[in-house]
């Protein structure tokens, strides 16, 4: 990850138009080729990102202080450097994931035991499909025959979106399983959240967790 402070002003250039003025911001470039862009007022949500893949140009056309980040859209971050003060790379190694608690745990295994709860004639591929970023919580198909990537949370909110937009990225340079669908299933989903997935094209599913503990218990009956 390299992480670099610097007086700058920002420019996007894609489906809509953004500046931000000069000011002291962080800027981080990650391993996975994303680029988000920080003030110091805005707890974990960037001013700006641009998610991968996408390419970052320093210096073009002879301006050595000007940042070009294009995505696979042709959509332009343009950051212009007026004063750098930091500039460091640090080598993180690969992440062991989040760890979910019990309920998420649980959620996932119930699901993945009655996927059909998501659809008629649904089937399973895999729990914790790996991916480079991380393991998918559930990879299934559709009635379609189509792949279905899941992420599951307690609560969703907008963080879990964005990490399964990051999954459907990655999940969809596979030929073999492209194209991919996302569902975002939580106990409780937030609004925010349920907008921001509609926008993305991913589907919102609220899951009961005491009536799938109840299937799972009519599932062991023998009366």
């Amino acid at each position: 990850m390299r992480l670099v402070i610097a007086r700058c002003s920002v420019d996007y250039a894609g489906r809509l138009t953004a500046h931000l003025p000069s000011a002291p911001r962080l800027i981080l470039v990650k391993a996975d080729g994303s680029v988000s862009i920080h003030a110091d007022d805005r707890a974990y949500k960037p001013l700006n990102w641009m998610s991968p893949p996408c390419t970052l140009k320093e210096g073009i056309d002879g301006e050595e202080g000007v940042w070009t980040v294009v995505n696979k859209a042709g959509e332009k971050l343009i950051i212009t450097m007026e004063e750098i003060l930091h500039d460091s790379s640090h080598e993180l190694g690969v992440d062991p994931g989040l760890i979910k608690d019990g309920v998420e745990a649980h959620l996932q295994e119930l699901l993945a035991d009655r996927i059909e709860t998501l659809g008629e004639s649904w089937t399973l591929i895999r729990r914790e499909y790996p991916t480079a970023i991380g393991p998918v919580d559930i990879l299934c198909r559709d009635a379609d025959g189509a792949t279905v990537a899941v992420e599951i949370k307690r609560r969703g909110e907008i963080d879990g979106v964005e990490q399964l937009t990051r999954y459907l990225e990655l999940l969809n340079r596979d030929p073999h399983l492209a194209p991919v669908k996302g569902i975002f299933a939580a106990q409780e989903i937030k609004p925010q959240a349920r907008v921001l997935a509609n926008d993305r094209g991913i589907g919102c599913v609220v899951l009961d967790y005491d009536a799938l503990r109840g299937i799972e218990d009519d599932k062991l009956r023998l009366f």
